[in-house]
């Protein structure tokens, strides 16, 4: 009975140490379900509790790791899906892209001027592009940042130029947003270089057009609609 107590004894000191059932056990050579049994009221060692931690954390990794993969190897596929766009593709893609993101006239506030703003640089991309398609003057285009005070401006402000083709020089007054401390703004980082407004001068003509073009969009999906319900 005394070696049974003495065995009680030194598992439980074993326990507090920080042991394992299995370091435990093999040091005492007795089962490890007396060892459950002698020490359960004792808390799990911190050391077993950090390596249950890390071994979820590598697990956790692990499927994240796999998950980014499958994401972005959809991603790629979806890409290769594309190919070669044609003019009139493009056409219709930046009229679809302007009336989403770029600015409308109003019945109460006429202002039939093409404005686009946006923050990712592949909008702006195709945005430029479609302009160009449409044999826009690049002498009437204007470019401005819009960006939060606490992020990098200048270094913001020579991205934006360099993705449109021109100087610094060429930029216009930059918009600083200010900083609200109650805000709790997740867009921040290297990665966070506000957005880029661009204007065309002189374009109440082209703005009508855009809407007359977004107006047949709408009418031939509707038509085409009916067609698949008949």
């Amino acid at each position: 009975m005394k070696a049974k107590t003495d065995l009680q004894a030194r598992a439980r000191e074993l326990r507090l140490q920080g042991r394992t059932y299995n370091e435990i056990t093999a040091e005492l050579g007795c089962a490890k379900s007396s060892v459950s049994l002698w020490v359960r009221d004792l808390p799990t060692p911190a050391r077993r509790v950090e390596q249950g931690k890390q071994a979820a954390r590598a697990r956790w990794d692990r499927e994240l790791a796999a998950r980014d993969a499958a994401r972005q190897e959809t991603k790629r596929a979806a890409a290769a899906e594309i190919g070669t766009l044609t003019e009139r593709e493009l056409f219709l893609i930046g009229v679809g892209l302007y009336w989403s993101e770029g600015a409308k006239d109003k019945t109460y506030d006429r202002r039939e001027r093409v404005i686009f703003v946006n923050s990712d640089p592949g909008m702006i991309k195709v945005y430029l592009t479609w302009l160009r398609l449409l044999g826009v003057d690049p002498e009437k285009i204007h470019f401005s940042v819009t960006i939060h005070e606490t992020a990098d401006i200048p270094a913001a402000e020579k991205f934006w130029a360099d993705l449109a083709g021109i100087d610094l020089a060429d930029l216009g007054t930059t918009v600083i947003k200010r900083h609200t401390p109650t805000t709790l703004r997740k867009n921040t980082g290297e990665s966070y270089r506000g957005c880029l407004t661009v204007r065309v001068r002189q374009s109440a003509e082209l703005y009508r057009r855009i809407e007359g073009w977004w107006c047949g969009i709408v009418g031939a999906a509707y038509e085409a609609d009916l067609l698949n319900r008949t």
